[in-house]
């Protein structure tokens, strides 16, 4: 197999193709990566381990029996100890410079070494024909600190392999082993998880399948969070939002998205989605929960939902704004940077009280900013009308 930089025309593609493909690997490479010495150039011909361009990596077997792995909820959200990388090779496929080891969760990433600097990055792996696809939100993009981008690209005759940064888990995980965040720790995180999604909005991309497990930490102390990829990115060509798919994840999705209209914007039920991930964060649980899906979809639809307890007024403030059931009602993702909650100094959390849910609750007519002054109650009533 022949593996090309991207900036190399490939016959299998159109005039088109190769004119959009050939200015997207140098946006997306930072730094090129050195080949070792006496390697072969990348423009001739690699010989690999295995076929690559098979619908997975191929992996050897490992001499040695395999070793039990903890489920995915076991895991540390901190990445383990070193590996024994020697140990690894033995069952890896090799692809240029880098060494594909294990598949991660979900089987289209798999752990990567680069072996000139023992670098370690994660590569994902897709199909040829979804390359333009794949690549197009990074090249309307430009770089941000949020937004995670691939380092490299490489092309095979059937794949397409984007080696991204390696991560220290995900919002997901950090939930789900600490359930509620304190409000200044939140704060700081939802900020940047904000200032991704504006970022892209503003650049016409609907992010559409937003969820927590999107952003990922790239520090050990889990405090820096960038956007894991762009993968089912819309790519805008106007002003207009209006999307007419509906796929979505079932605790994330929007209203609008469940009711008979043909179209929805795409940035409002981003914004939406924003705010379902902030109430999880505070709350240590989705807003609208259900083992049935249609009674989920039902209390979607309808809009109501239980604050926790122990809230500062504005954060109650900001996830009403966001939990709108009308999409023009919602906050933008640029006014959402805008909001009290996420001003730079901390915001004190109000008193603890005895007991842990209130009432189910009705957001204001309108969603100004002001609110989070007026709020002082210890009850308040939120219905979507």
């Amino acid at each position: 197999m022949v593996l090309k930089h991207l900036a190399v025309k490939n016959n299998r593609m159109s005039a088109n193709s190769d004119h959009f493909l050939a200015p997207t690997l140098q946006q997306m490479r930072a730094t090129p990566l050195a080949a070792p010495a006496g390697s072969l150039s990348r423009k001739k011909r690699l010989k690999l381990e295995d076929n690559l361009d098979a619908e997975c990596p191929v992996q050897k077997r490992a001499r040695s029996g395999t070793q039990p792995r903890l489920p995915p909820c076991l895991l540390p959200l901190s990445p383990p100890a070193a590996p024994d990388r020697a140990a690894a090779v033995a069952t890896a496929s090799r692809l240029g410079p880098y060494v594909l080891l294990e598949p991660e969760e979900g089987g289209r990433a798999y752990r990567a070494l680069h072996c000139p600097t023992s670098t370690e990055y994660t590569c994902k792996v897709y199909p040829i024909h979804e390359a333009l696809a794949v690549l197009e939100p990074y090249v309307r993009l430009p770089p941000h600190k949020h937004v995670a981008r691939p380092t490299e690209v490489l092309a095979g005759t059937q794949l397409l392999y984007a080696f991204f940064t390696r991560t220290h888990g995900d919002m997901h995980s950090l939930v789900r082993n600490r359930r509620r965040i304190p409000e200044p720790e939140a704060a700081a995180l939802f900020r940047q998880m904000a200032t991704a999604v504006a970022h892209c909005h503003q650049h016409g991309l609907v992010l559409r399948d937003l969820k927590l497990r999107r952003f990922v930490f790239t520090d050990c102390e889990r405090k820096k969070l960038v956007l894991e990829n762009l993968e089912d990115t819309c790519v805008l060509t106007g002003p207009d939002d209006s999307l007419w798919d509906k796929n979505a994840c079932p605790a994330y999705v929007g209203p609008e998205i469940l009711s008979s209209r043909a179209s929805y914007s795409g940035k409002a039920a981003d914004v939406w989605s924003l705010g379902v991930a902030l109430f999880t964060m505070l709350a240590g649980r989705y807003p609208f929960q259900d083992s049935e899906p249609v009674l989920l979809f039902g209390k979607i639809r309808r809009g109501a939902y239980a604050l926790p307890a122990g809230l500062s007024a504005p954060a109650r403030c900001l996830v009403r704004c966001l939990l709108r059931r009308e999409p023009a009602e919602r906050l933008t993702a640029t006014s959402i940077l805008l909001h009290p909650w996420l001003r730079e100094d901390p915001i004190p959390s109000a008193p603890t009280r005895s007991h842990l849910w209130e009432a189910d609750q009705v957001v204001p007519d309108g969603p100004g900013l002001d609110e989070a002054k007026e709020e002082q109650e210890d009850r308040e009533l939120v219905l979507y009308g």
